[in-house]
């Protein structure tokens, strides 16, 4: 595939070096572009030699070539990473000042930014219109990520990895075989309140099932994600996709209501949520104290079980898909308890994956096995969670119909 990458003037650039390398070795033709300013952080030796082919800043060579339009013609992807504040407002003003923002002007292949700046610039209400307009005109806006930048702050405005942006980026190109349907994912951990501090939940992040809601809408899906407590960085690329609404849920009542409405004009239900089992039989108004003994014996009632509910309702065509947390002994113990909750759940697939202490919840990777009609082994991935989402759309989409 012939891809762009444009280098803009960030110290994320170093970062960019490791994003070519990766595309070039999974045999993509990568031509790069950077700023004047992005050769003051990496020299263009450095990007000629990762690269393989000739770099420049100038629209004034290869004049015959017409290589400030040809560029862009040519590419099936652009990158920009990283994309500096001063980039972003230059691509939504439609500025060609230089090599890389005629290319953005003459391509139509997908566009994909990987934003990089400190945290104020980043929150500035400038900064945002622009990646709202940007994002409006089918831009897809990777990140930026939660965590240390330099001078020693701290906060959103740290560029993806590069293993993160090939990924995300290549996705743009990949297969749009749910184009159109209509699809609905649970995320999240729900809560279920004992006062007004204190509640029942579990450890899931959320990952996994904003990966999927992702997934889906990157191959073409229209998705509701119904999200319960999900940290604000993991559904922050979710809440902006054009192609994903997001509802919000405390509760497991109030996730089950959520999901039957979406639900009723759904294709595919994805019920990737860990959803509590069980709620106090009272909900104290308020705080809870030693004192009162309360604490000591908690009476708790089942809530109702979702993904069965919605199996049993489900109309015809439609695909109910269940997730299952186990902690076995073994393998073959974990793959047997999938296949009796499957057939118990009345899904048409369950995905289980192993978790402990260390995996599975609050982790960036992960590891599961689509059980499928008569308790058959469908599929087993690994990886990145947005890997694993991927993998387990493609069992999906090949169930539909």
């Amino acid at each position: 595939m012939n891809i762009v990458v444009g280098v803009t003037g960030g110290i994320a650039a170093y970062k960019a070096v490791h994003l070519v390398r990766l595309l070039i070795k999974d045999g993509h033709d990568v031509t790069v572009i950077p700023t004047e300013d992005a050769l003051r952080f990496v020299g263009l030796p450095t990007w000629e030699a990762i690269s393989r082919n000739p770099v420049t800043t100038s629209v004034h060579e290869d004049v015959a070539k017409v290589r400030h339009v040809a560029l862009g013609q040519a590419a099936e992807l652009v990158i920009v990473a990283p994309a500096t504040a001063n980039t972003i407002a230059k691509m939504t003003a439609g500025l060609a000042d230089d090599l890389l923002g005629t290319t953005l002007l003459a391509t139509t292949a997908p566009v994909a930014i990987a934003p990089a700046m400190h945290t104020e610039m980043w929150r500035h209400p400038a900064t945002q219109a622009n990646i709202d307009t940007l994002r409006e005109r089918g831009v897809a806006i990777l990140g930026p990520a939660e965590g240390e930048l330099t001078g020693g702050d701290s906060g959103p405005g740290r560029m993806l990895e590069p293993e993160q942006i090939a990924e995300r980026a290549l996705a743009l190109i990949g297969d749009r075989d749910l184009d159109g349907l209509r699809v609905v994912v649970s995320a999240g951990g729900t809560r279920e309140p004992l006062d007004p501090v204190r509640f029942l939940g579990n450890r899931s992040s959320g990952r996994q099932g904003v990966a999927l809601a992702l997934a889906a809408a990157d191959r073409g899906a229209d998705v509701v994600l119904v999200a319960a407590h999900i940290d604000g960085a993991v559904m922050a690329d979710a809440a902006r996709h054009p192609l994903i609404r997001v509802e919000h849920a405390g509760t497991a009542a109030e996730l089950g209501d959520a999901m039957r409405r979406a639900a009723e004009d759904a294709a595919v239900i994805v019920m990737a949520a860990a959803v509590a089992d069980y709620r106090p039989a009272e909900v104290a108004d308020g705080k809870l104290t030693k004192e009162s003994g309360l604490l000591e014996s908690i009476e708790l009632v089942q809530n109702e079980d979702i993904v069965a509910g919605l199996a049993a309702r489900r109309h015809p065509g439609q695909i109910v898909v269940a997730f299952a947390a186990e902690t076995p002994q073994d393998r073959e113990e974990m793959i047997a308890r999938a296949r009796r909750k499957r057939e118990r759940k009345g899904v048409d697939l369950l995905v289980v994956n192993e978790v402990g202490w260390e995996r599975g919840f609050e982790a960036s990777e992960n590891a599961v096995q689509v059980i499928g009609e008569g308790g058959a082994v469908l599929a087993k991935a690994s990886g990145s969670k947005r890997a694993v989402a991927d993998d387990i759309w493609d069992v999906i989409a090949a169930n539909l119909g």
